[in-house]
Protein backbone atom coordinates (compact mmCIF):
# COMPACT_ATOMS: atom_id res chain seq x y z
CA UNK A 1 0.00 0.00 0.00
CA UNK A 2 0.79 3.79 -0.76
CA UNK A 3 -0.10 6.89 -0.47
CA UNK A 4 -2.69 7.83 -3.29
CA UNK A 5 -3.85 4.06 -3.31
CA UNK A 6 -7.91 3.41 -3.17
CA UNK A 7 -9.17 1.68 -0.40
CA UNK A 8 -12.22 -0.17 1.04
CA UNK A 9 -12.01 -1.12 4.95
CA UNK A 10 -12.69 -4.96 5.11
CA UNK A 11 -13.37 -5.41 9.21
CA UNK A 12 -15.82 -4.01 11.32
CA UNK A 13 -14.14 -0.67 12.72
CA UNK A 14 -16.53 1.18 15.17
CA UNK A 15 -15.47 4.94 15.08
CA UNK A 16 -16.92 7.60 17.37
CA UNK A 17 -15.80 10.97 15.32
CA UNK A 18 -18.24 10.36 12.13
CA UNK A 19 -19.66 14.17 10.97
CA UNK A 20 -22.75 13.03 10.59
CA UNK A 21 -22.71 10.76 13.83
CA UNK A 22 -20.63 12.99 16.07
CA UNK A 23 -20.33 10.96 19.78
CA UNK A 24 -22.23 7.90 18.23
CA UNK A 25 -20.48 4.85 17.51
CA UNK A 26 -20.59 4.30 13.78
CA UNK A 27 -19.63 1.38 11.51
CA UNK A 28 -16.83 2.26 8.71
CA UNK A 29 -16.75 -1.16 7.43
CA UNK A 30 -17.44 -1.10 3.58
CA UNK A 31 -16.81 2.34 3.29
CA UNK A 32 -14.24 3.42 0.60
CA UNK A 33 -11.52 6.36 0.49
CA UNK A 34 -7.91 7.32 -0.06
CA UNK A 35 -4.52 6.75 1.83
CA UNK A 36 -3.04 9.92 2.83
CA UNK A 37 -0.42 9.23 4.87
CA UNK A 38 1.37 5.64 6.29
CA UNK A 39 3.17 6.82 9.42
CA UNK A 40 6.51 5.30 9.99
CA UNK A 41 7.99 8.70 12.03
CA UNK A 42 7.53 11.54 13.92
CA UNK A 43 9.94 14.40 14.04
CA UNK A 44 12.00 12.70 12.16
CA UNK A 45 12.44 9.65 14.31
CA UNK A 46 11.18 6.00 13.50
CA UNK A 47 7.80 5.38 15.75
CA UNK A 48 5.34 1.63 15.59
CA UNK A 49 1.96 3.50 15.42
CA UNK A 50 -0.60 1.36 16.19
CA UNK A 51 -2.67 2.77 13.70
CA UNK A 52 -0.55 3.57 11.06
CA UNK A 53 -2.83 3.82 7.80
CA UNK A 54 -4.71 7.22 7.50
CA UNK A 55 -7.80 7.24 5.32
CA UNK A 56 -9.68 10.16 4.07
CA UNK A 57 -13.26 9.28 3.20
CA UNK A 58 -14.79 12.76 2.22
CA UNK A 59 -13.41 16.45 3.09
CA UNK A 60 -14.79 16.06 6.68
CA UNK A 61 -14.04 12.57 7.64
CA UNK A 62 -10.02 10.73 7.92
CA UNK A 63 -9.45 7.87 10.30
CA UNK A 64 -6.40 5.66 11.04
CA UNK A 65 -6.30 1.80 10.55
CA UNK A 66 -4.15 -0.58 10.91
CA UNK A 67 -2.91 -2.31 7.42
CA UNK A 68 -4.80 -5.88 7.94
CA UNK A 69 -8.50 -3.64 8.94
CA UNK A 70 -8.42 -2.44 4.64
CA UNK A 71 -7.88 -3.64 1.58
CA UNK A 72 -6.75 -2.23 -2.07
CA UNK A 73 -10.09 -1.53 -5.01
CA UNK A 74 -9.33 -1.63 -8.15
Amino acid sequence: MKIGDRIRVKQSVIVYHHPQHKGQPFDVKGLEGEIVAIIHEWQGRPVSANLPVQVKFDKKFKAHFRENEVELVD
